[in-house]
């Protein structure tokens, strides 16, 4: 016989598909013999209909498409010899499911089939309900399921009770049909019919609150009566396992009366005999005892239990704490986090077993333990369980440090009764775990430092000392370093000495090595230098002595790779050099922070985070700048692309800081990292610089435009009488002259990099406002010299551009020459839409080419 003809045997196939050795002879295998099973379905073969049914049930568990044979499991469905159906059925259900639309045309042969005399063919029938009904054919065919479980047969009962199960998930409406026959199902002593019967029960009572009611009315009794039975019935070795008998049933029953007696003090009254008798009888040493136990615990913290029978729900989930079995101790865990709302005192008891939870080798059983100690605290417990947390973290594995740490600082903060106790717990925490701390926990601490006047000499002092040993821990040492900044007399001369404290010499010397140290030891970290830089120069004018050797460390780093630091460099060290006068003032003391303004800014802007988390939508094709100093620019808003740029959007950074204390700190390293913080009024830049400046209070404050490259912010002067002095070098600024009736608008820096600098200069004719020149300096930064300089420029579409000839296409080393180039700009829309330009620069460097680009958006108004 051909070994792919429908003639061949099932196993005949099979063996042959297994001799493949390759995947490429078992497709061609099954492919030959979906061909001739195709073949056959062509021809209406009858005799071996069944056979091909069941071969392309082995093909379709290979994953082979096998659609082609859905109709024939219909015609095999509606023969009338049971081995026919047999196979009819279990092809419907293997090869066909609910979404198909063929299945409406097995209704009417289903309809006949559970009306056949015989059962085996009804039982069939209720199988392939089951298992692919749909809610139309739920709705056509529930009278007969209902019939059916009226019937004697057990075994037609036991089915016809798991397909109304499937019926009344389907359609919940058709649950009150059901009810009548559900509850004399709970009175049969058939194992198979009880168990189905009560799983029948469940599901009506989650659909619908009509049929819990009814089943709590009439039921209740008869399944207490089934639990002590099945609880006091003697060993019966069907339905044993591992010396339990029939766990199954029992916790199939514990589900239903949970749901019966949630919220009804009623029956949860009838059933706490038969509960504390399951929760005691039952053996712990076996895992089916475990899973009824856990079970009886549920059911109990589910229903309105009595506060005996709660506590020993809770004790037994503490035997489960002390089980070597992870799971179960995971599951105990959980249930308790449950429990802890029900009766906190009760889990109280087993605080001493969960606090060595927090210690397991297993992560996520750490993860959870910690989760319910943190639930656990009180104002009665707070300080035992957070010294046992810090004790903890010393020891704990480097990848929970975090968690940890997140918990420490959450409990001190929200159950600190005495700012010592708080501060001190804070410093512990930071010199363990200081990597690993948040940057809005220590955020607090400093405002918390901040207002507490009587402990800032004992605050530094201690840091000072955790400084010496814990070093390395970066949130430890942006804290010392404030603190340095702002209380180093207090550290030096020894004020507010604690009667605990031990007795301490620090000279001004020692606190600048300190802050030296910092500046040395974080190289990559520019916010820790940033605030060593500042606290230098509060320093500076607190110590006079020292304000040579400070000076000295300002000045090396005016030359730093970091713009955020040489531009601070530089502007400290023009202040120590040519404003003595004012230095004083200008690093007085900060001001008391407002805790609760602080506490109330936190608050909104996690909640802000949150929603921002929710919302957000990453761009397929935005991509970041990433710009030759290492710092990175966010997507932004497209603009006409010229130049074929796309691949590379920035944006405008923010002038101001979401965050309170990095604003308060003068640190703005998130929006600006190459540059610093823009003014964001017209406040005096030094002033502003460090938080004491006063706005000023006119129509006409210059107005900063932020570059889009996050370097030094442009002020735009307008017409005025009142000269401001330049801190930086000490000459006055001239505004702009009145009656002058041609516009002045400001030089720009349109582009610097660590390599190159551009610089735009504007002029315009009153009489074409619309129209103007941009003169474009070119500076060669880096000390190789740059040949075949091309400079490029992109606009918007309502915009013309017109690029004069470059004065050269040389530019030569570290600055000893520039390039100028003339650039006439056309808007079209003038007063309606700013300007906005996208560039690329190309050059060779020792005969290899390289680019640069960019966005310019920092336009001044009015061009």
């Amino acid at each position: 016989m051909n070994p792919f003809s429908s003639g061949t045997r099932l196993r005949d196939m099979i063996r042959a598909i297994r001799a493949c050795k390759t995947a490429a002879e078992e497709r061609a295998v099954v492919r030959k013999e979906c061909a001739a099973i195709r073949s056959a379905i062509s021809e209406n073969d009858q005799d071996y209909r069944h056979r091909n049914i069941a071969k392309l049930m082995f093909i379709h568990m290979l994953g082979y498409p096998t659609h082609f044979g859905q109709m024939e499991c219909l015609k095999l469905i509606a023969a009338s010899g049971f081995p026919e159906k047999r196979i009819g059925y279990l092809g419907l259900m293997l090869l066909l499911d609910e979404r198909q639309e063929v299945l409406m045309l097995v209704t009417n042969s289903l309809k006949q089939d559970l009306n056949h005399s015989n059962q085996y063919i009804v039982g069939l029938a209720l199988c392939a309900l089951g298992n692919i009904c749909s809610a139309e054919m739920a709705r056509d065919l529930a009278p007969e399921v209902e019939r059916l479980l009226l019937t004697r047969d057990p075994n037609i009962k036991k089915k016809a009770a798991l397909c109304s199960i499937r019926i009344i998930r389907k359609v919940p409406d058709l649950a009150e049909n059901f009810l009548s026959p559900a509850a004399s199902l709970l009175k049969e002593k058939h194992h198979g019919v009880l168990i189905a019967g009560v799983q029948l029960c469940t599901d009506l009572c989650k659909v619908s609150v009509d049929a819990s009611n009814y089943l709590r009315k009439n039921c209740t009794e008869g399944l207490v009566r089934i639990l002590r039975d099945v609880s006091n019935s003697p060993y019966a070795p069907e339905y044993d396992i591992a010396g339990i008998t029939d766990p199954f049933l029992h916790i199939r029953l514990l589900r239903l009366m949970r749901m019966l007696g949630q919220g009804d003090s009623d029956t949860s009254e009838y059933i706490n005999d038969i509960l504390a008798q399951v929760a005691s009888k039952t053996e712990s040493n076996k895992n089916a005892g475990n899973a009824i136990l856990y079970e009886c615990v549920e059911t109990i913290m589910g229903i309105e239990a009595t506060s005996g029978l709660r506590v020993l729900a809770i004790n037994i989930l503490g035997r489960f704490l002390s089980n070597r079995d992870n799971n179960i101790r995971y599951v105990a865990l959980n249930m308790l986090m449950k429990a802890v709302a029900v009766d906190s005192q009760a889990v109280q008891r087993h605080r001493t077993t969960i606090l060595e939870c927090v210690k397991d080798s297993d992560a996520s059983i750490r993860k959870r333990a910690l989760e319910l100690v943190f639930l656990l605290v009180n104002d009665t417990n707070a300080k035992p369980l957070t010294k046992e947390l810090i004790d903890y973290l010393e020891v704990s594995d480097q990848d929970f440090k975090g968690d940890l740490t997140a918990k420490i600082c959450l409990i001190v903060e929200k159950f600190s009764q005495e700012k010592k106790w708080y501060i001190d717990q804070m410093f512990k925490v930071l010199s363990l775990g200081g990597n690993f701390v948040k940057d809005d926990a220590w955020h607090a601490l400093i405002v918390a430092i901040s207002n507490a006047p009587d402990l800032q000499g004992y605050s530094v002092r201690s840091l000072y000392k955790a400084f010496q040993t814990s070093s390395e821990q970066v949130s430890l040492v942006r804290v010392t370093v404030w603190c340095i900044g702002e209380y180093g007399e207090m550290l030096v001369n020894n004020v507010g000495v604690l009667e605990v404290e031990e007795p301490m010499t620090v000279t001004e010397s020692d606190a600048v090595d300190v802050l030296e140290a910092c500046l040395t030891r974080y190289s990559s970290d520019i916010a820790t230098r940033s605030m060593s830089l500042i606290a230098l120069l509060k320093l500076s004018s607190r110590f006079p002595p020292t304000s040579e050797r400070i000076k000295e460390i300002i000045t090396v780093h005016k030359g730093s790779v970091a713009l955020e630091l040489q531009q601070r460099a530089i502007e400290f060290n023009s202040i120590i050099q040519r404003h003595q006068n004012i230095k004083s003032s200008l690093v007085e003391r900060m001001p008391v922070l407002d805790e609760s303004a602080y506490i109330g800014k936190r608050t909104s802007s996690s909640q802000a985070n949150i929603v921002a988390d929710k919302s957000s939508q990453p761009s397929s094709t935005a991509t970041t700048l990433k710009f030759p100093n290492g710092v990175a620019k966010p997507p932004a808003a497209p603009l006409v692309d010229l130049l074929d740029l796309s691949a590379d959007d920035t944006s405008v950074p923010s002038s101001t800081s979401n965050d309170f204390l990095h604003d308060l700190l003068g640190i703005g390293l998130t929006n600006s990292p190459s540059s610093g913080i823009a003014p964001s009024g017209g406040t005096d830049i030094l002033m502003d610089l460090l938080s004491i400046g006063t706005p000023v209070q006119n129509d006409t404050a210059p107005k900063v435009v932020s570059s889009n490259q996050g370097f030094a912010p442009t002020t735009k002067p307008v017409p005025t009488t009142i000269q401001v002095m330049d801190l930086l070098d000490g000459l006055p600024s001239n505004g702009s002259l009145p009656g002058s009736q041609t516009p002045v608008y400001p030089s720009i820096t349109a582009f610097e990099s660590s390599t190159l600098k551009i610089m735009f200069s504007f002029t315009k004719q009153p009489e074409k406002p619309h129209v103007n020149k941009i003169h474009a300096t070119f500076v060669n930064l880096s000390s190789d010299a740059y040949t075949d300089f091309v400079f490029q420029a992109a606009v918007p579409k309502f915009v013309q551009l017109h690029l004069d000839p470059a004065s050269s296409n040389q530019l030569p080393a570290s600055g000893n020459g520039t390039i100028t180039q003339t650039l006439t700009v056309t808007n079209s829309q003038h007063g309606q839409k700013a300007l906005a330009m996208r560039v690329r620069m190309v050059y060779k460097v020792n005969n290899q080419e390289k680019s640069e680009q960019g966005q310019i958006d920092n336009f001044p108004p009015g061009l």
